[in-house]
């Protein structure tokens, strides 16, 4: 590769990862200084204070609605923005990084099976994390009770999965082994990048959601195939959504 075509490619990362999580990225480390100043300066330990994800935009039923799918639905353009630039005449993206619907089953088992691996021991670092003052408290969701609030959380976790999974794996790590990156080098780049958007959790879940993204990018790299991700991915945090949505009142849930 020449020079100019690298220059070309690693400014393009950066564009793509500045509209994306890269932003999220920053937005959560100044978040997470902001708590431990708080944790300083008012006495508040980290795992006294509480995140809120999915929150409700307005107090008008269908106004809320009309939001939530703004959102969504503009939080999906960086995901287009990424396949495209992937693409080239006579070879589609979706298949270049295996975000198709060429081995369904064999993807549902296989997504089913890391969101097994995953989540189980991911309660456990949150749990953790939050006796050792490391994570704050997570309110999955903090939407209003409508007749659509379920179906929202189910199209926020697939939005989740797509984004992260589409722009911090299959993009980046193709870009990066374009650009000559050692594997070794490009998993741990994913891997961080993961972390990072996660610090507004506290560090102790970005530091579980790096060791997510290390096995992520090594199962990437083994088979080529994003959609398996995108499965595991939509799995755990529909769980997590719906489920605190649904049973938060009856765990007594903050």
């Amino acid at each position: 590769m020449d020079t100019r075509t690298r220059r070309r490619l690693s400014v393009e990362v950066w564009i793509v990862l500045g509209l994306s999580l890269g932003q999220s990225g920053v937005y959560a480390v100044v978040r997470l200084i902001e708590r431990l100043a708080e944790q300083a300066t008012r006495d508040v330990p980290l795992s006294q204070q509480r995140t809120t994800m999915n929150t409700s935009r307005s107090d008008f039923e269908y106004i809320d609605l009309v939001y939530q799918l703004l959102r969504l639905g503009f939080a999906i353009v960086p995901v287009a923005l990424a396949l495209y630039l992937l693409s080239a005449p006579g070879r589609s993206a979706l298949r270049r990084i295996g975000l198709d619907a060429t081995q369904p089953w064999r993807d549902l088992s296989i997504g089913a099976g890391l969101a097994l691996v995953v989540g189980v021991p991911g309660i456990g670092v949150y749990l953790i994390g939050h006796a050792l003052n490391m994570n704050v408290q997570i309110a999955a969701s903090g939407l209003d009770q409508y007749w659509w609030t379920v179906p929202v959380l189910i199209l926020s976790a697939l939005k989740n999965a797509l984004l992260e999974e589409v722009v911090a794996v299959g993009y980046l790590m193709e870009r990066l082994r374009q650009l000559g990156w050692q594997v070794p080098a490009a998993i741990a780049a994913s891997a961080l990048l993961r972390g990072s958007y996660h610090l507004y959790q506290g560090y102790g879940m970005a530091l579980g959601n790096v060791a997510m993204g290390v096995l992520f990018g090594w199962w990437y790299h083994r088979t080529r195939r994003v959609m398996p991700l995108v499965v595991a991915h939509t799995l755990l945090d529909v769980v997590s959504f719906v489920g605190y949505e649904l049973f938060a009142d009856v765990l007594d849930l903050p």
